[in-house]
């Protein structure tokens, strides 16, 4: 992870009428990190992103993506036409930027490769669409009507469209909707090549083992202003939570303790057992217990 800003984000704002999406989020996302956003339904994260895709027109505040104001690209929203970057500026962000939305459309009649290559064409200098379509596990449906692919392989296109450009800045909302466990795993494998290769990653996600295991920092909205950013096990003051020792008792049944030293009540439940201690489990909160307390709810 560079010390570099990829994202930019400062003061930003959007309502839609009297409700007001996001109140105020500043952001930063460093260059070749992996960045989950975190955040319940209608807590502004997806006003956010459309925002920073440039899907969407902020009220106020400044965002840069990639050193640019993504209001420029899209010359029927921005704010000051007369600003809007020369041709060859808007097409060279567009190719830097990939997006994975939640759906990227129906190509019913066309092969997932016909699909694959036609996106192809739309870059200056995209990957081979053949490694791309292996990539994302579909080489044996390579020859397949996209509307006859369940809804994990839809997704798994979707993310192939999303990398064919070899983007610099890849987001991804909700990338592994859809997915059985074994696929979210091979998944995970391609976002952490990614990420090696130097790619930045902002990823939306309502699973928060993906973020622990992908994310380099998590950032947690809430009522349209961005709670906490910190990396998912210092995320909450999470490192210096308390630990719950549990164990059996010589009768057999359940006891517990929590404690700000676990190892030491460990060696003093050995000295008292004798050795082993029956039942033995030392847990600390997981990055959803964090969460959830975060966020207000029980």
């Amino acid at each position: 992870m560079s010390d570099e800003v990829a994202i930019r984000v400062r003061g930003l704002r959007k309502a839609y009428g009297d409700n007001v999406a996001v109140a105020g989020v500043d952001l930063d996302v460093h260059r070749g990190e992996v960045f989950a956003l975190l955040g319940p339904n209608g807590a502004g994260k997806t006003t956010t992103v459309e925002i920073l895709e440039g899907y969407r027109r902020r009220d106020s505040g400044e965002v840069l993506v990639l050193g640019t104001d993504p209001e420029l690209v899209f010359g029927s929203r921005q704010r000051n036409r007369q600003a809007r970057p020369a041709p060859h500026v808007v097409a060279d962000w567009r190719s830097r930027v990939g997006i994975v939305l939640q759906g990227t459309g129906e190509f019913d009649e066309l092969t997932v490769a016909e699909v694959v290559h036609h996106f192809a064409g739309f870059y200056p200098a995209a990957d081979d669409p053949d490694k791309v379509i292996a990539r994302v596990g579909l080489t044996g449906k390579a020859g397949a009507r996209t509307h006859t692919l369940s809804g994990g392989q839809k997704r798994r296109l979707d993310v192939a469209l999303g990398i064919i450009g070899r983007p610099e800045l890849l987001f991804l909302d909700e990338p592994t909707t859809g997915f059985d466990p074994e696929a979210r795993r091979e998944f995970w494998e391609l976002i952490r090549d990614l990420s090696a290769a130097g790619t930045t990653i902002v990823l939306t996600t309502h699973y928060l083992d993906e973020a622990e295991t992908l994310a380099d920092r998590v950032g947690v909205i809430a009522g349209g202003r961005v709670i906490e950013v910190g990396t998912p096990d210092s995320l909450g003051n999470r490192r210096e939570a308390l630990a719950t020792v549990t164990w059996r008792t010589p009768d057999g049944l359940p006891e517990s303790a929590q404690s700000a030293t676990p190892t030491a009540l460990v060696t003093e439940l050995a000295a008292r057992f004798g050795g082993e201690v029956p039942g033995l489990t030392v847990t600390r909160p997981t990055l959803e217990d964090i969460y959830l307390r975060m966020i207000g709810h029980r």
